[in-house]
C-alpha cells in the first residue's frame, strides 16, 4: 500500500540513494543536472529538519523523495521573463524516483500531492525549475500543467522556470 508521509531522520540512507540513482540516471542520459554534488546530504538533513522533505513508500519502502517549500526560493527574484502572478507559492525541489519503479506516473503523483497539500494551507500557486535538457522531468512538469515563465540562476547555472496555479477546489 502507498503511503505519503514527511520524511524523518531515519529516512535518510534511503533517501540519499534515490538521490545518488537520480544523479546517475542523469549522467546516463546526458542531463547536467545535479553532476556538481547537489543535492548533497545536508541538503536532505535540512529538508527533514524543516519539515519539507516527503517520502512515498510502497509497502514501508521509499520509492521517491521530494521537497515541497513554502518559504520562498531567491532566486526566483530575479526570473528572466514573468511570473504568471506574485501570490504566495509552494517550490518543488529535489525530486528522486527509485530506478525499479520510474515510468509509472510517481513524479506525477508526488506532484498531485503537493498540489494537495499547498491547498490544505491555502496556497493556489506552485513553482519548479529544472535543467532545460532534463526532458523527462520537463514532461512531468508540462503534463502536470505548468506554464514556462522564464529562466532562473542557479549557482551560475541557468534553470527554466515553471509555474501552476492551482484551483482551491482542484482535485487532480
Amino acid at each position: 500500500m502507498m503511503e505519503f508521509r514527511k520524511a524523518e531522520k531515519n529516512d535518510m540512507v534511503r533517501i540519499m540513494e534515490l538521490i545518488r540513482q537520480a544523479k546517475a540516471f542523469l549522467k546516463a542520459n546526458g542531463v547536467d543536472q545535479w553532476q556538481d554534488g547537489y543535492p548533497e546530504q545536508r541538503d536532505i538533513e535540512g529538508d527533514i529538519r524543516d519539515g519539507i522533505g516527503y517520502v512515498l513508500t510502497d509497502d514501508d519502502v521509499i520509492i521517491a523523495y521530494t521537497g515541497i517549500d513554502f518559504s520562498g526560493e531567491p532566486a526566483y527574484k530575479s526570473l528572466r521573463g514573468q511570473w504568471l502572478n506574485e501570490e504566495p507559492y509552494a517550490v518543488i525541489h529535489r525530486t528522486a524516483v527509485d530506478n525499479a519503479v520510474k515510468g509509472k506516473g510517481l513524479a506525477q503523483h508526488l506532484f498531485v500531492q503537493a498540489e494537495r497539500i499547498a491547498r490544505e494551507r491555502g496556497v493556489y500557486n506552485i513553482r519548479i525549475d529544472t535543467d532545460e535538457d532534463n526532458k523527462i522531468m520537463r514532461h512531468v512538469i508540462e503534463k502536470r500543467g505548468f506554464v514556462y515563465c522564464g529562466v532562473v540562476i542557479f549557482a551560475n547555472s541557468p534553470k527554466i522556470a515553471f509555474q501552476k496555479c492551482i484551483h482551491p477546489s482542484q482535485n487532480r
